[in-house]
């Protein structure tokens, strides 16, 4: 069994998944620490680990993971992975935008595949039929987009937002107006990304994931078409960092 870690600013994601990528068991950290590392390898039967961060991996936690898994990974730029990233700038790629790529060509092979992570940022990427990462776009996120609006105004609140909220389509009060704005915002943008890649490609799936993807989920899926055209995956990073894991096993052999 393998251990995939995604660790975030303010959480940390696990899961549990067989090499042919079905997850066994996932959990959500606030904090994680080399004393949940352990605590996990006592309780499951797990080989080998992938650890991913956008922030510095406390070196207690690697030491951990290095001495109780039989094959270890700390992804970074320099691991190989089972895609071409053809971004100019290949070292400021966020791990995070390239395992979730990584994730959606493991799901849908030999398709054009457009990515869009909903989390503090929005990210769009982009991956060829042919297994090449060509590029992508970052967005403000929802939170990001209520907060400009409250702290760049005199009079607007500072808006929260439950995500199985019914959104308007025009606003009758301020903060529903604010709502509408932001949620239905983001899901034109979305509509507006797929729209255009039809004009240039004959096919593509899109792949939707991210903390606050379900807050824009049905305000994007309005016609039986884009409810087939939108795929959401929420454990998208973590099927690709265990993608990347097996493929550095097998490479390794």
């Amino acid at each position: 069994m393998n251990l995939c870690i995604d660790q975030g600013n303010s959480r940390t994601k696990v899961a549990l998944m067989t090499d042919e990528g079905k997850i066994i068991q996932h959990f959500i950290y606030k904090t994680f620490s080399s004393a949940d590392v352990e605590r996990l390898f006592a309780l499951y039967d797990i080989t080998n680990s992938i650890i991913s961060s956008v922030i510095n991996v406390e070196s207690a936690i690697i030491n951990t993971l290095v001495k109780l898994s039989r094959h270890f990974v700390l992804f970074d730029h320099n691991t190989p992975i089972p895609i071409c990233n053809t971004y100019d700038t290949p070292e400021t790629l966020g791990l995070d935008r390239l395992a979730a790529a990584v994730g959606a060509r493991q799901l849908c092979p030999n398709e054009n595949l457009l990515i869009i992570d909903v989390g503090s940022a929005i990210t769009y990427d982009f991956v060829s039929e042919n297994g090449e990462y060509t590029g992508g776009n970052i967005a403000p996120g929802l939170k990001m987009r209520f907060t400009i609006l409250h702290r760049m105004t005199k009079k607007l609140p500072l808006v929260e937002v439950d995500e199985n909220e019914l959104i308007p389509l025009f606003g009758r009060n301020t903060r529903d107006a604010m709502v509408a704005g932001v949620i239905r915002g983001v899901a034109y943008e979305v509509k507006g990304y797929m729209r255009t890649l039809r004009e240039k490609t004959t096919h593509f799936k899109t792949y939707l994931t991210g903390g606050n993807a379900p807050y824009i989920l049905n305000a994007t899926r309005t016609s039986r078409t884009e409810k087939r055209e939108i795929i959401h995956e929420k454990h998208l990073v973590l099927i690709g960092l265990n993608t990347i894991l097996v493929y550095n096993i097998i490479r390794n052999k």
